[in-house]
Order: structure tokens, then sequence, then C-alpha cells
């Protein structure tokens, strides 16, 4: 299936290819005609370009003093520009859509006294480099173009002078060479390094390209090669550290996770915050609909992926982000979180080229040893379980029959002899289990990708297939992922191009069950467990399942072993976008594209695992309880089916001319339909039998009462909805030569998200933007001689957003028939809001951007403020209208920061090469309105989901710890316990508010990088560091479950080793004592006086040591500094490849995650973990070698 689904792409992009073919034929025979009177050269040339779709490369002040008059009609390029040449000394060279123009005398004339320079130009990967301009220094008139192949030829006076050769080319640093004018120099070769932090020259919107130097709005823009990591597959992990203002949240760093993007901070409480992501112009989607309050939360690890999860990252060629009103204008309503712009890589004329990238990958798992790992061995263990029993400490009723504590229990009922006890205690002390080893591995992956690119005067064509294979350092996770990528870009005359782009992957994914997290498991069970029995078979142990069934056997590996999740991805794109050139400074264009992707997520539970057991209620190859049992026989399956089919379509007008070559006006007019289809369905069923011919048991006897039930009301669930938008768009913008430029946008949306209420269903979307050049308008270069550009950039527009699941009429749900009432029956699916509005976010930008010593240095510097009015909120209403909330327009969020970023290339020579570059973004997020009075419960501020007005989202708060009870060493707090009349009138949001104190953001508000590029001849060497600064967070909670009872199946962080024990030890710790029922004041901590009975206020707390673990004395700074990266590569000389017919040859050593520099309380967890959820796996370093290879 995924072969056919591979070729049946790649067969597809080749009849495009050979209709096009048919269609070029057809339109070069009906002839060209253009009219020149009396121009010079280079205006012609540039005419020739716009008609014929051709690149003409000439030195300036070799033709400008030449002119031609007459009538153009020949059928080619090739053809029209020897017309133009004719009877002058000149000569043209045809290379595809390439021609070079030279003086005929300095190519093929020989002349005495004259020696001959001649060589080839690549590029850092070894290419040859067409255009690149190559002048003796100080002689404009000794100027040569390099050829099609990167070759060049020029004459020097035998003088025995030494002059110095110039190659220069935009976007690479300019070379330099010494040439000895006593002989001919013939076979050169030279490498031009590609300057990356020269300013793009162009910035892709989606809509438009836009020259910088007349960009008014904030984009940050990043060539793929830049961002790259080794051992890296997935672009969203990619971007961390690499965007001003974008902050890369990783929860987990398990190779299916997908991390939380965040552009310029949070702008919506309860709607979507992720940014809008643009693939060539089309808005992708996500391939399964998560709701808001799902991709919001921070502990929610995203296995599913987003909208470019499927995407090769070797197809990339750029990125732009876009980040305030006036770049994500044209989005309309979906990019108020900004927008990604994704730019794929494009043929270039030329012989065909093949280039195969190819990576391995060794992840390194987690060892006990690990400084990020603070748990007790087996005999701390067993020494903490004497303790507990020594206290009289009461364990929990029934829990698993395990460990020392089983051990006990075997000898207080005369099973074990206490000399069998004791033996049995050494065992278990000397025991040691690494769950870390049997749970996890060191792992290898691969990455295999190839393309070929090229083309001819008039097509262009890339094609490229990838195979991802990643193993997780998880045993039971990894993932495949299947690509195909071809476009087409063709001349069908001069007024018309056409290009295709056709794109399509399947990706592949293992992982366990939710309920079985591997690491989690690793960390919190006893190393005093054995997993295998000594003749290898797995140790089973008892632990509970219920009152009616007691205690059935458990094994993780058993359960890991029979239970997965599965997820297969696929998705396919087609493109068609057509452009008519109407005249110089008129051109309209249409894009069509239809996109379709289909999510199948399949969750499996074996028979023989103790999740069937319970539900089965006894053990596998028992009888099943006919009372109690809901699954007697095989295993559960649930699956769930999306399909997403997605169509744009687009008519859009271009215009841009200048007048009198000072004044340039640009302007864009369209129109766009948009329309979403989304389709689920999602069932589980029981009895299914895996190894069995993937069967269902189809005659289990009513007798099975529990079953029966469960299976009248087990009825899959059904989504089907359609989302359509109809926007009207258009820019506009004037520039004055180069010194300023203005520049508006206006979109209008609708959509049929909001009912019939026509008034609110189309929003006006706007911005104003401006830029000045100040180095020009004030000629500050004369003043500071060493700079070479200052730019100031204005912008302020106002954005809006739109939820999910609203609308202004009552909508009733069709059900099915009603066994009761024996009729057709309906139900209330949403309820009318007539009052809701769309979200709207007004945001100001400010920006200065400047460049010195010919842009060895460059910086930029911006400020940006945006308010959101009208957030959508949840207002809490009375259960007996059927729902307990409903959404509002009542909020008000402020989000504000700056950036900063630089760029320095201390060493430019011709063998040595390096630039640094560093960023820093701070952002500040603030609330400006207070939520319902009930919105939130105990548990949303402890993690921190509650909003409060004057504090920033995502701010968790925490019990105000006093110190330890010098008498007990019970932990004591500032709880309001003198002021318990008044805690008690007050409301949820007033009592939390009062009690509890903020502790601080558990995202960071700085966030930056620090880039080293060196280059030395052939070696070129990258260290990236990344750095997070300002987020606080939990530790690992040690008094989790310690009221109801620690089990004896939990292993326990080694900060108990250093609790309280005896008075004045609260002096040197804050670990509170571990007490038993008999220790002294244990009844004072047991139970909080909120938690009684008879309290009529808002429930504080459990009991002390819950609030112990959820204090300001567990919380510290997740502040870090990360050597994200690092990779040397190694270019192989091309000489030493000529004769293998090999282009190009790298070598790669890679790694990432190496190290990470944090706060020394943070013993035992990495920043990136926190104590508010399961612990998920850390960033794990990575170790790469690489194989790049062009022919």
């Amino acid at each position: 299936m995924r072969n056919n689904y591979v070729f049946l792409l790649l067969f597809s992009f080749y009849l495009s290819l050979c209709e096009t073919n048919a269609v070029f034929a057809k339109t070069l025979e009906e002839g060209i005609k253009v009219q020149v009177e009396n121009e010079s050269l280079p205006q012609v040339f540039k005419r020739l370009e716009k008609v014929y779709g051709c690149q003409i490369l000439f030195v300036y002040n070799d033709v400008n003093s030449y002119s031609f008059t007459g009538v153009i009609q020949e059928k080619n390029a090739g053809d029209a520009v020897k017309k133009v040449l004719e009877g002058k000394p000149f000569i043209c060279k045809v290379d595809g859509t390439f021609i070079n123009v030279a003086l005929a005398k300095r190519t093929y004339q020989e002349k005495s006294g004259k020696i001959r320079v001649s060589g080839k130009v690549i590029d850092d990967k070894g290419m040859p480099m067409v255009g690149v301009h190559v002048q003796t220094v100080g002689d404009v008139r000794s100027g040569v173009i390099t050829d099609m192949d990167g070759k060049f030829s020029m004459l020097l006076p035998a003088d025995n002078q030494k002059r110095v050769v110039e190659l220069s080319f935009i976007g690479m640093v300019t070379e330099r060479i010494i040439i000895a004018c006593n002989k001919d120099a013939l076979d050169l070769l030279i490498t031009l390094q590609e300057d990356n932090e020269k300013l793009s020259e162009v910035v892709v919107t989606g809509y438009q390209q836009i020259d910088r130097r007349h960009l008014t709005s904030a984009v940050s823009s990043v060539s793929m090669e830049d961002i790259q990591m080794p051992g890296i597959t997935n672009l969203t992990q990619m971007l961390e550290g690499k965007i001003p203002d974008m902050v890369v949240a990783n929860n987990s760093g398990e190779i299916n996770a997908t991390p939380r993007l965040r552009v310029r901070g949070t702008s919506t409480i309860i709607g979507n915050r992720e940014p809008l992501w643009v693939v060539d112009g089309i808005i992708v989607n996500d391939p399964v609909n998560l709701s808001p309050d799902v991709l919001n939360d921070p502990d929610y690890v995203n296995r599913i992926g987003n909208a470019i999860s499927g995407l090769n990252p070797q197809d990339i060629e750029r990125l732009d982000v876009l980040k305030d009103a006036a770049a994500t204008a044209l989005y309309g309503t979906r990019a108020a979180n900004g927008v990604i712009v994704v730019t794929t890589k494009k043929g270039r004329a030329g012989k065909p080229e093949v280039a195969y990238s190819g990576t391995m990958t060794f992840r390194r798992r987690p060892y006990y040893t690990d400084d990020k790992i603070d748990l007790m061995n087996s005999k701390e263990r067993i020494q903490f379980s004497e303790n507990l029993v020594g206290m009289h400490y009461i364990y929990p009723q029934n829990m698993p029959l395990v460990g020392y504590e089983y051990a006990l229990h075997n000898l207080y009922n005369g099973t074990y002899t206490n000399a069998q006890f004791q033996s049995e205690v050494m065992r278990l002390q000397t025991m040691n289990t690494d769950w870390f080893d049997i749970l996890t591995r060191n792992s290898f992956s691969t990455d295999h990708n190839v393309n070929i690119s090229g083309g001819s005067e008039n097509i262009r064509y890339y094609a490229s297939l990838g195979y991802t294979d990643e193993n997780d350092v998880i045993r039971w996770s990894d993932n495949k992922r299947y690509t195909a990528n071809g476009k087409l870009d063709m001349i069908l005359s001069p007024k018309l191009h056409l290009s295709f782009h056709l794109n399509g992957y399947l990706n592949e994914k293992t992982y366990t069950q939710d309920a079985l997290n591997p690491i989690d498991y690793a960390y919190n069970t006893s190393r005093a467990i054995p997993a295998y029995t000594d003749n290898g078979d797995y140790a089973f142990y008892k632990k509970y399942g219920s009152v009616d069934i007691g205690y059935l056997n458990y094994n993780i590996l058993n359960e890991l072993d029979n239970s997965y999740q599965k997820q297969n991805v696929s998705s396919f794109t087609a493109t068609a976008n057509l452009r008519y050139q109407a005249t110089d400074w008129l051109s309209f264009n249409g894009v069509i594209s239809a996109s379709t992707s289909n999510a199948d997520l399949t969750g499996y539970w074996g028979e023989k695992t103790y999740y069937a057991a319970c539900l089965r209620g006894c053990e596998y190859g028992a009888v099943p309880p006919k009372d109690w049992s809901y699954m007697p026989y095989g295993g559960e399956l649930s699956k769930q089916t999306t399909r997403n089919k997605s169509y744009t379509a687009r008519l859009q007008a271009n215009f841009s001319k200048t007048f009198n070559e000072t004044h340039y006006v640009s302007a864009v007019l369209g129109t766009e339909a948009n329309s979403n289809r989304y389709e689920a369905f999602r069932t589980t069923e029981r009895g299914y039998f895996e190894d069995r011919g993937k069967a269902f048991i189809s005659d289990i006897s009513t007798d099975y009462v529990a079953y029966t039930k469960w299976l009248l009301g087990n009825v899959p669930t059904v989504t089907d909805s359609q989302l359509n938008l109809l926007s009207a768009y258009m820019t506009a913008s004037y520039s004055y030569s180069d010194y300023f430029t203005l520049n508006a946008n206006m979109r209008y949306d609708g959509s049929n998200k909001f009912g019939s209420r026509s008034n609110e269903k189309i929003l006006p979307i706007w911005s104003v933007s401006g830029m000045v050049d100040l180095n020009r308008v004030l000629s500050l270069n004369k003043i500071v001689e060493p700079l070479d550009a200052l730019t100031f950039k204005a912008s302020y527009g106002e954005q809006g957003n739109m939820l999910d699941g609203q609308t202004s009429e009552l909508v009733i749900r069709k059900g099915s028939m009603n066994s009761y009432y024996n009729e057709l029956y309906s139900t209330v699916h949403a309820f009318a809001n007539p009052d809701l509005k769309w979200e709207k976010t007004q945001s100001l930008n400010l920006a200065l951007e400047g460049a010195l010593w010919n842009n060895r240095l460059q910086f930029g510097l911006e400020y940006y403020y945006k308010k959101t009015n009208d957030a959508f909120m949840e207002k809490a209403i009375s259960d007996i209208n059927g729902y307990t909330s409903y959404v509002v327009n009542s909020g008000t969020v402020v989000n504000r920061g700056y950036n900063l970023h630089v760029t320095a290339i201390p060493v430019r020579k011709k063998d040595i090469y390096w630039s640094i570059s560093g960023s820093m973004s701070k952002i500040m997020n603030e609330m400006r309105t207070n939520p319902s009075a009930q919105a939130y419960d105990l548990s949303s501020f402890l993690n921190g989901t509650a909003v409060v007005k004057g504090h920033s989202l995502n701010t968790f708060w925490s019990y105000d710890f006093t110190g330890l009870n010098p008498k007990n060493g019970g932990p004591m707090f500032n709880d309001w316990s003198d002021r318990k009349g008044e805690v008690e009138q007050m409301d949820k949001l007033t009592a939390y508010t009062n009690v509890l104190i903020p502790s601080g953001q558990r995202d960071p508000d700085i966030t930056g990088s620090l880039h080293n590029t060196f280059s030395y001849k052939s070696w070129k060497l990258n260290v990236g560091l990344y750095y997070s600064l300002g987020a606080k967070t939990r530790l690992f909670r040690v008094f989790k479950n310690f009221v109801s009872g620690y089990s004896s199946e939990l292993n326990m962080n080694k900060a108990l080793l250093q609790a309280w024990s005896k008075p004045g030890d609260e002096k040197h710790t804050n670990i509170p004592a571990v007490m038993g029922m008999q220790s002294d004041g244990y009844g004072d901590y047991r139970f909080h006086w909120s938690s009684n009975y008879d309290w009529k206020g808002a429930k504080l707390a459990d009991n002390s040591w819950d609030m112990y673990d959820y204090s300001n004395a567990r919380v510290v700074s997740a502040n870090y500094l990360k050597i994200s990266s690092l990779s040397l590569t190694y270019e192989v000389p091309i000489e030493w490849l000529k004769n293998y017919h090999i282009k190009r040859l790298a070598l790669t050593l890679g790694a990432t995650n190496l190290y990470t520099f944090c706060h020394k309380d943070l013993k035992g967890q990495t920043p990136t973990q926190s104590g508010f959820s399961e612990v998920q796996l850390s960033d794990t370093p990575t170790y790469t070698f690489g194989l790049a290879v062009n022919f």
C-alpha cells in the first residue's frame, strides 16, 4: 500500500511533465513581437528577461554604452539576444534559461602581451555558481561572468605585476585572489562562502514576495540550512532558539512528541494558541482536530503531531515567521497567534543533479547515575520501609503485595520463618532492579533523502523521496515516515507561467498506552521489585483490582508487550498556480489547492494484561464471573478514524510600477475561498483477539450482566463538521526611492461559525505600517563612517479570532430511536449564544535595524505591544440549564516585549571564517480581567491553568510555607487558620488568591540563543547554545500519597533521607518529618481544617503533606543554559572527486542536548521536567553521523 502511494505520486508528477511539454511546444510556434526604440542594452535585456522568462548575464559597464532599435520576434531567447548583439563586439552563450553576454575580444581574441586567467567558481557545497562577477580590482572593464558550469576566462596584461581579482555574488561573501601576471593561471578553483549574516533580499509572506528594503512589518527569516540540527527530523523541534519572540516548549523528549509553539506570548485564554502554518502559500491543518483545552494544557504531550509533522525538512528552502499585524493581516482571523510560512525547494535550470543525504543517530538512554535522577536504591528503599514500620505507619489497605512490607506480612502470618524473612530482606536490599535498562534502550535511528532537480530554459523540476526510521529510547516507541515531493515550474508563453506542486507523506507511529508511562514507572517504582524470575520469566506481583476481584497479577513488561497505541497518518496535497503577466506592471495569478489527510489511531489492550483482567474480573485463563465481568473474553480495541479534506481557491491581481525611477507603487487585490470538511469516527470494542486473526468473539452469553449492560451503552462517536471561509484582501504600498515606504493591509473574513447573524459573521482585519531608511534620509554614514544601514519600522493593526463550537442559534441534534418511548428523539447540541463576538487583538510594533563595517556587524531591536479585547472566557452557570458554563466576551489580555539580535563576523578571510550570532527575547504577559468567581478549582491554581487579573497566563500558585515545627518536624503554613470565618465567606477566586501565593509562571519570559560558525578551508564547525530564563517549576513530589498510604510498590526521592528526625534539624533542612500514626502531632497534620465535613467555604487542602509538596518550598528556578547542538562538517575537496563523477561529498559529526546548566536545587530532574504531572522523558543526548553526496 505504501509503495503504491509513492508510485501514484511520482506517476502523477510524470504525467504533468509530459502534458506540459506538449503545451510548451505549441506556444513557441506562435512567436513573439517586441518593439524597441533606441534603448540601451541593459534596458533591452531587462525587457527580454520578462518576455522570454530567461536570465541574461552581463557586465553593466561593458554594454551600457550600446543601444538597439528594431523589432524582436524570434521564437526563443537565444536568437533574440543574438539579434540585439548583431554588429556589436559581443558574443552570447545560451545554457538553459541563462544567457551569458561577454565582449568577444576578451573571450576569444588572443593578444600578445596577455596572460589568461581561467577557473571555476563553486559554492561551499561544491556546486557550480552561475553569474558570479569576476573582475580586477580597480578596472571595471576587465569584468566577466561565470557561465552555466561556473567557469570563467579573462585576459590580464603580462607585466609581471600582482593584481587582485575579485569575485562577488549576491548573498555570498566576496572573495579576492592575487594573480602574478607573469604566466597563465589556468583551472583555478574558487569557493564562495554563503553570507548567512547578510540581510535577506526577499521576504516570503505566502501571498507575495517583498523586497526587504521595503519591508515594513516584523518578519524573521531563516534558511533551512541555518536551523537544521544533527539527528533532528522534526521541523518544530529545530526552531528552539532560532526565532526571536518564539518560545518552543518541549513537554517530553520522546521522538513522537510535538512541542508547543508560542509567538509573542499568549493572546487568547480558551482559544487555540498555536501559530498558523502555511506551506507554499497554502494554509495546512492538523491531522486530528484537538480541542484548545487539550492543546493549551501545559502538561499535555502531543504525540499526534501538528500540521507539518509529515513535512520532510530536507525539502524546505526557508522559513519566514510573521509576527505583527502588518505581516499577518492578510491571513485574517486564523493568524492572531502568528504565521509560519514554509517555502519548499524548487528545481533550477541546468543538467540533472541527484543529491543524497543520510544520517545515523545514536540516542542515549537515562541512567540511575545521571545527575537528573535522584532516587533511592534498593538498600535505601528497604531501610525507609523499616523506618515506616517502626513508627507504626498506616499503609494503604489495598497496596500491592511486594517488597519489604509483603515479606513482613508473610512473617506475621507464619508463611516465613524469621530466618526466611531476614534472608528475603537481604535479597531485596541488593536487588537494585535497573528499570531504566529494562524499559529504555540506547537507540539508533536513520534518515535517508534523495532528490533530483534540473530543467531546461522553460521547464524546471524538483522531485524527492525521504525515509525516516526513528527508534526512541523508550523500547515500545518508534516512528517511521515516508515522504514524496514533486515540483514543476513551466513557462508556457512569455506571459503565462504555470507551476504544479505535489506532496504526500505517510507517518507510522507506535507508542505506549497513556496509562503505561515507562519513564514515570522507572522513576516511581521501587528497585526492590524484580522484573524477571530466576529462570527469566516475568516476575508478577499482586496488585489490587477491586472489591469484587481482589488482587491480580501485575508486571509492567507484560502490560507493555500486550498493549500499544498505533497511529497512521497519510496526507496528499496538490497545488496549481497559474500566473499571467499582462504588462510589465500588472499580473494576475490563480491558485487552486486540494489536500486530503487520513488519520487512523488504534489502541489495544491484550487479554493477558492487568487492565484486561480488571475488566474480566479474574486472572487470564480463569472462568469470568457472570455478575461483574465487563469483558469476559478477549481484549479491548479502540479505533479513531479521521478524514480531513481542504480546498483553497485564490484569485489575485498584482500591481507593481516605478514612476520617474523614484516613486514605487505596489498593490495586491485578491479574493480567497477556503473549505474544510472534517469527519471522525471513534469506537471501542471488546472481545478482540489480536493474535487470532484479529477477530472478535461473537457469541458471548447475555448471562454476563455487566458486559451486556456495557454493550448496550457502548455507542460509537461520529463527528462531521464543515468550515467555510470567504475572504477578500488587499495590500498597497508606496516607496519613495529607498528612503521610506508606507503600507496598508486589509482583509474581510466571512465565516459560518457564528450562525445567521450577518453583522457578526464578517470581521475586517487591517494594519498600517511604515519604514524609513534613516541612513539615507539623514546621511548618517557621513557622521558615522562605518554605518552601512539603519532603518526604522512601525506598524499598528487589528486582528480577530474565532472559537469552534459557538453559534447564535440553538442547534438541535437529531438522535436515534428511544426504546423507552418507542420514538425518535433529539438533544440540544449547542445553546444559542447570540451576544458572542469576535475576539479582537490590537498590536503595535516598533523596530530598528542596522549594519556596520560592510555588514560585518548587524543588529536589530524590536518592541511590541498586543492587547486582546473581548477575549473568550467561560462563565459558570447553574447546571439546571443542562450546561455548567457558557462562553462570553469578557477578557482582556496584554502581551508586550522586545527582542534584540546581533550578528558579527570577527574573521572573514580566504581560508578562515568565523561568525557569531545571538538573540534575546523578553515576553511579558498579563491578564487584565478576573474570571468568574467559581470558574477555577484548587488544582487549576496549583497547576497554573487558572487565569487571574494582574498575573501572566500559566502562573501557578503555592501554599505559603513558613517552616518546620521544631517539636515534631511537621510542616507549617500561613493558611489563614486564624481567620477561618473570613475564608468561609469567600468565593473560590477570592479564597485561593488570598491564601495561596503566586510562585511564578511556567513558561519563560526570556529566551535566546548564541550560535558560532567556524570555517577553515574544508572544515566547518557549528556550536549552538540555548538559554531560557524567568520560568519556575515544582520539584517532584516527595510526599505523594503519604496520607492515603505510601505503597510498597513505589520508590522514593532521596530528599526523604534528609527529612527532619529530631529537634534542631529544622535549622538545616526543610523536609518535614515522616510521621506514623503514633508520631507526636500526627493528628494536627492528617487533615486540613478546610476539609471537614461541616466546612461551607472553598476547600483549601486535604492534608499538610500535600500542602508541602505544593508549597513555595518546593518551587525552584527553571532557568537553564543548554549546549543544544554541535556539528563538525568536512567538505571533501572537489578536485579529489573529479574522477568519480561526484560533485560534492560532505561528512558530518553532530550532537544535540550535550549538557544543561541549571539551578543546583534541581537535583533529580531537568528544568523541562516538572512536578505538576507524570514524569516524562527529558531531552536525551544524541550523536549523529551524516553523509551528503551530489552527482
